[in-house]
């Protein structure tokens, strides 16, 4: 069965001041990782909830705070794991520093019978576009590429 994914990429300036907030999956799985590791917010959602609602609610509880403005409609984009992301850009200057992320429970080290808390997000960062292009799995680099397009159209308006 496929699963519906929303979130937010945020954005920031303009032209070669353009950044886009990523967030990097805390726990121990993600701890080591980089390149390919990093996403926008982004969570589940079920039939029939509303996935832009889902979107806000993902950003807030992944992030701490909640994103507010127009939101740019990114479409959807189909993932190689049989997972649908739709997306919304939303311009706006949130900072890092300020992260605070819900946790998550999970046993840890594996099979120990230990439960341990851990950060949905552990940091978030600012990047240029062709930085976020590698930070990013492949099925999320389509919205970079929608939101440069929406970008572009605005400043012709």
């Amino acid at each position: 069965m496929t699963k519906h994914s929303a979130g937010i990429l945020m954005y920031r300036g303009r032209g070669v001041e353009l950044r886009l907030l990523l967030v990097h999956p805390g726990g121990p799985f993600w701890a080591k990782k980089d390149q390919g590791a990093w996403s926008i917010p982004k969570g589940e959602y079920e039939p029939g909830e509303d996935p832009l609602k889902t979107a806000i609610r993902e950003f807030e509880e992944e992030l701490g705070s909640r994103p507010e403005g127009a939101f740019l409609e990114l479409g959807e984009v189909a993932q190689p794991s049989r997972k649908v992301i739709t997306a919304w850009a939303i311009e706006g200057d949130f900072d890092p520093r300020r992260l605070r992320s819900d946790l998550f429970e999970m046993e840890w080290p594996p099979r120990s019978g230990r439960m341990q808390s851990f950060p949905e997000v552990d940091r978030a960062e600012w990047f240029t576009p062709d930085e976020a292009r590698a930070k990013l799995p492949p099925g999320q680099i389509p919205f970079i590429d929608r939101l440069l397009a929406e970008i572009r159209k605005l400043a012709r308006q």
